[in-house]
């Protein structure tokens, strides 16, 4: 099936702008249940409920309103939003590139494919460029009323564009206040000999959502009227820090 497009716009920098159409690249694939009314199945509908009177509130009676102290709130109307809403625009701006790898994965947010509009060479000689200088633009663009922050990351022949988190976003690995924890030259090789046996390409094909599959499975046999049993994984124990070398030696001949 044919990918279809989800936005237009046009990568610009310098005094180049290519033409391009966003394509989604990645899809929830999760169970989705609805709440229902245990004597008859039927659909139940969320209401708005004030937690003062108890009732339910119509939406001409709704207001936006941000809590600034414990129980007060600025009431903010759709006009006053509408006045900071981004201009619209088509412009992916490149500010600037750098090394392809130097960005956290901490920072990504969501992955999106972009497409040639109409000129392919120009999307081609952009896919080569990033490519053979081992590169990724940094850009910002406005899409549906929200201005985003990102990267142009070049894989194959196709270009990538990664919405990525603003820095206050992100929690500092800092604040785990990690103590390192004194690890003899055994332990430090038997793990280094583990992850060395445990070592391959990445293939993500050979890795399945297991929860999303016995779930299925319990639906469609429910479904047929079949009965379930219930399954209960063993819990694991923890290793002991004054059995860490024993265990590593042990993993290490169960894979050897």
């Amino acid at each position: 099936m044919t990918a279809r497009a989800i936005w237009k716009g046009l990568i610009h920098f310098g005094e180049y702008s290519i033409p391009v159409k966003l394509y989604t690249a990645v899809r929830e694939q999760r169970i989705q249940f609805h709440l229902l009314h245990s004597s008859d199945q039927a659909r139940l509908k969320q209401q708005m409920v004030c937690a003062y009177e108890h009732i339910p509130v119509p939406r001409e009676e709704q207001v936006r309103g941000f809590e600034w102290e414990d129980g007060r709130y600025v009431i903010v109307n759709d006009d006053e939003l509408k006045r900071f809403e981004p201009e619209d625009s088509r412009l992916i701006e490149v500010h600037e590139f750098v090394k392809a790898g130097d960005i956290d994965p901490l920072y990504f947010e969501r992955v999106y494919y972009l497409g040639p509009d109409a000129s392919q060479k120009e999307y081609d000689v952009l896919a080569a460029a990033l490519s053979d200088t081992g590169m990724e633009g940094i850009c910002t663009w406005t899409m549906r009323k929200r201005t985003y922050f990102g990267s142009l990351k070049v894989r194959g022949k196709a270009i990538r564009l990664i919405t990525l988190r603003y820095t206050d976003e992100v929690v500092a690995a800092t604040s785990l206040d990690l103590s390192p924890a004194r690890l003899s030259e055994k332990e430090l090789k038997a793990g280094s000999d583990l992850v060395g046996a445990l070592a391959g390409p990445f293939r993500p094909e050979t890795f399945e959502n297991e929860h999303q599959k016995r779930l299925q499975e319990m639906i469609d046999k429910k479904a047929a009227g079949e009965k379930i049993s219930i399954f209960r994984p063993k819990k694991k124990k923890t290793t002991a820090p004054d059995r860490l070398l024993e265990t590593l030696e042990a993993s290490l001949r169960k894979v050897g």
